[in-house]
């Protein structure tokens, strides 16, 4: 090669460089412009203000206790027991002989159940006096029917009306049905705890005095619905985070009920607001932020 060629060569490389590096440069430029800007901001995870339906559920707390007990004795004194037909525990019916006596002036009478039920207990012992004003010889659940008898705090006594339903768990016998037949006018001063009364509709075979719980379902409300954990409470009142155009927004909201993980808001957002998953101090009114919308689980 001669010294003329090597010489452009060498004079042209330089310029060949620059023309490579301008169109690599068009490239990249056209390319960025079809993916559209490059993301600014802060990740932040966002999820779809929801519609949703909660329940205020009153809670109660008690014992069972029988819902009448029928008092059982002799018509007549100075009679005495010979034999006894009835034990507690046993279901008895109407009209049923509990017991047999012997009459002061000879002859025998029987002791009979006025209402069909449960025996629930009873005082009635071979040989000893049976009086129509003393004890009881026995008594009786009537009819086998029990009563959920429980406590509410006094902010929730103002909830509970008679004939709401309930579901009554009581321990070691399942679950049931019930609703409510009495609520308490007054509270115990110290406990500020109320007294109110559940019937329980099935007649199963309850234990008395055994502890009992029950859900009463006061009042139901749907509307948009968050995670408990979108709620900010500050000085200035309850507020969300919502992005709106990659950026922040901090709503004034009014909340209402809570079930589970979830809070009501009753006003300032509406069904499709994007909100801030976990709102907190690091975020404020205005800042750009890239929204990640939350999976199905809320992660």
């Amino acid at each position: 090669m001669s010294r003329f060629a090597a010489r452009m060569i060498s004079q042209a490389l330089p310029m060949l460089a620059a023309a490579a590096f301008v169109c690599l440069w068009s490239h990249a430029s056209l390319a960025a412009e079809e993916a559209g800007p490059l993301p600014q901001g802060m990740a932040v995870t966002v999820l779809k203000a929801a519609k949703s339906c909660f329940s205020d559920i009153v809670e109660v707390s008690g014992i069972i206790q029988p819902r009448e007990r029928t008092a059982v004795r002799p018509e007549r004194f100075g009679s005495r027991v010979t034999d006894i037909l009835a034990e507690p525990g046993e279901s008895v019916t109407t009209g049923q002989t509990l017991a047999r006596l012997s009459l002061p002036e000879g002859g025998t009478a029987q002791v009979q159940a006025p209402v069909a039920g449960i025996v629930l207990s009873s005082s009635a012992v071979i040989g000893a006096l049976a009086s129509a004003k003393g004890e009881a010889l026995f008594t009786i659940i009537a009819r086998g029917e029990f009563d959920l008898i429980g406590t509410v705090p006094t902010e929730d006594i103002g909830k509970l009306k008679i004939d709401q339903t309930a579901r009554i768990k009581i321990v070691g016998a399942g679950e049931f049905d019930g609703k409510v037949t009495g609520v308490a006018p007054t509270v115990e001063p110290n406990s500020q705890l109320g007294q109110v009364t559940l019937a329980i509709n099935s007649n199963p075979r309850l234990l008395v005095n055994s502890s009992g719980r029950a859900m009463i379902k006061t009042r139901e409300s749907c509307g948009v619905s968050v995670p408990l954990t979108a709620v900010l409470y500050t000085n200035a009142g309850t507020v969300v985070q919502v992005v709106r155009r990659d950026r922040v927004e901090t709503r004034r909201v009014e909340v209402g009920l809570m079930s589970g993980a979830q809070i009501e808001i009753r006003d300032g957002l509406t069904e499709g607001d994007m909100v801030v998953a976990r709102a907190g101090a690091l975020l404020r009114e205005g800042d750009q932020v890239r929204p990640v919308l939350a999976s199905v689980d809320g992660k």
